[in-house]
């Protein structure tokens, strides 16, 4: 072969491969994530989780799938166009992290699969069909979150069962806020106790919110399920110890950060099944043949310090109960 041949064939060889590369690229189906959070606000075991359900399914992001990330970060009302944006972008499919961009993406499109993270009945809020066969574009995970916010002010009432003003905070922007104000007043009614509902949507309504309470003569505070909450549960529990407010909420972080106790489950495993049910609808299944998976672990979890520096006394029979009591 002469030298000019050769260099004009490496020549050709040197082009073709960013085109095959380019091809590759173009092929690569693309998932659209769509968060109420900032990536700052939302756990990075979180999102490993995700990662790692998607590489079980067989998906690694960058290598046979692009992830193209949408973030709300805490204003609610962005979501909607968020979602419509993701839906006119062709993407492949859709993950919803929460009950609000899940009802965002659901309005956005009916033929893009989509699989939500929700903390709220999936059937209740027009998501799905049934669970067992959503019969949509719609699948997921739903977790045991509003079910027990009640359950939590009766954990707290027996801490604390000479409270007799009790106070529920939740995010006005949050759709489920209603049914978990419902939930808690009937709850409330039921214990005798008198419940004030303080509403905040941002970690600058927070210790105004405390403030009111203080002002209310609330001897305690159940924090409502809201993903605003679960990304700031550190700044929540040091704003009550600050004003001295015994206050149950949802998870472990809560409890860790010095809040007295929390009860619920995690919101770190189930984002591994959205991964796997995510690779599983990119390989070709229906998500309305994929029946909504449903968290049912709890834990209850007791900062026993924090009780003694509120001179609180926890009964044997609660400690009893308790998964971690932290000392």
């Amino acid at each position: 072969m002469r030298r000019r041949d050769f260099i004009t064939l490496l020549g050709g060889a040197a082009t073709a491969w960013p085109l095959t590369a380019r091809a590759q690229q173009l092929a690569m189906p693309v998932v659209g994530f769509l968060s109420t959070l900032s990536p700052s606000k939302l756990a990075a075991n979180v999102m490993n989780e995700f990662r790692q359900g998607l590489k079980e399914a067989g998906f690694v992001e960058g290598q046979n799938v692009k992830i193209e990330y949408r973030w709300a970060e805490g204003k609610y009302d962005r979501l909607p166009e968020m979602a419509f944006e993701l839906a006119r972008r062709g993407v492949a499919l859709i993950v919803a992290n929460t009950t609000p961009a899940a009802l965002a993406a659901k309005a956005a499109t009916t033929t893009i699969p989509i699989v939500f993270e929700i903390g709220g009945d999936p059937v209740a809020l027009g998501l799905v069909a049934n669970l067992s066969r959503p019969n949509g574009n719609l699948t997921g995970v739903a977790l045991l979150s509003v079910e027990l916010v009640a359950k939590r002010l009766e954990l707290l009432h027996e801490v604390i069962p000479t409270a007799t003003t009790v106070g529920l905070l939740v995010n006005p922007a949050n759709p489920l806020g209603e049914t978990v104000s419902k939930d808690v007043q009937a709850a409330a009614n039921k214990l005798g106790l008198q419940l004030h509902v303080i509403r905040a949507s941002a970690e600058g309504d927070f210790d105004m919110a405390f403030a009111t309470l203080r002002s209310l003569r609330a001897g305690a505070l159940v924090i409502g399920t809201d993903p605003v909450f679960n990304a700031l549960s550190e700044q929540l529990a040091a704003l009550a110890t600050r004003y001295e407010m015994p206050t149950i909420y949802q998870y472990r972080p809560f409890a860790a950060a010095g809040g007295l106790m929390s009860y619920g489950g995690s919101f770190t495993e189930p984002f591994r099944q959205v991964g796997i049910y995510t690779g599983r609808i990119l390989k070709g299944e229906k998500p309305a043949e994929l029946p909504v998976v449903q968290s049912a672990k709890v834990e209850l979890i007791i900062n026993l310090k924090t009780a003694k520096a509120l001179g609180l006394t926890v009964p044997m029979s609660l400690l009893g109960r308790a998964d971690a009591v932290i000392e």
